[in-house]
């Protein structure tokens, strides 16, 4: 019985997994601006074009040692740690929501999320057409979810207005453009109380996390805000209700 239990959950993780192996080449493409396509997979360092089972998620990199089977090269190690993390993630999400169609929504944008948090941590920007995926993942949730047509519309503006407000006041130096539609898009797919949680848990494990960097490791006062943006839409999207129901329940003692 335990089995049959676990079944969906390793089915979920192996999608996951698989979906992770694409989402290396979003993060090593992307930035160059590189097809993601139509270019086959290849070495970074030597171009050999990879054969079907160098391609393989998690056991390649393991059967290779972590390098590369043409000139030897080392293999980073993350293209085994987003596919396990997207996998590991995709499996919460199910266990979270279950069958239905949240969690077809919720997987996608979790994966967009990871893309963007890694390109936006290297180079401060986040990319334009994870942006514009997680919109259309929004738009086509929104007509499915008609009846709370106001409640995402809210969302939308909720938070990337007022950040867009203080991106026109600071002419940019207080926000980047890439946030504010992030949190825009985001606050369609989620609505608006989930959203703008979202922002507050994203701002203080941001704030925790660089002021310690900032400290320990003499960080720059400059940073990337889509990971830890990204760490609140996580959070909200999953748990939010019952942290906003909690903290509800907490205000009427």
């Amino acid at each position: 019985m335990d089995m049959y239990l676990a079944l969906p959950y390793i089915i979920i993780f192996l999608f996951g997994v698989n979906v992770g192996s694409f989402l290396n080449v979003c993060i090593c493409r992307i930035p160059k601006g590189e097809s993601i396509v139509t270019t086959p997979s290849h070495c970074v360092s030597c171009g050999k074009q990879l054969k079907w089972y160098e391609l393989i998620p998690l056991f390649s990199w393991l059967a290779l040692r972590g390098k590369c089977g043409g000139c030897g090269s080392v293999i980073s190690a993350q293209y085994p740690l987003i596919e396990a993390v997207n996998g590991i993630l995709w499996a919460v999400v199910f266990h979270c929501t279950g069958f239905s169609i949240e969690t077809i929504f919720f997987c996608l944008m979790t994966s967009a999320l990871i893309v963007l948090s890694v390109i936006d941590s290297r180079t401060f920007e986040i990319p334009q057409g994870i942006n514009i995926f997680i919109l259309v993942l929004g738009i086509i949730h929104t007509i499915l979810n008609l009846n709370n047509l106001i409640d995402y519309f809210i969302g939308f503006f909720a938070v990337s207005g007022i950040l867009f407000v203080i991106f026109v006041l600071t002419a940019g130096g207080g926000i980047g453009g890439g946030d504010i539609k992030l949190m825009a898009v985001c606050g369609l797919l989620l609505g608006w109380k989930l959203i703008v949680l979202a922002f507050f848990i994203g701002c203080i494990i941001g704030s925790i996390i660089h002021l310690a960097k900032m400290y320990l490791f003499k960080a720059k006062n400059v940073l990337a805000m889509g990971p830890y943006l990204s760490v609140g839409i996580f959070i909200s999207a999953l748990w939010g209700d019952g942290l906003i129901n909690w903290y509800l329940s907490f205000l009427n003692l």
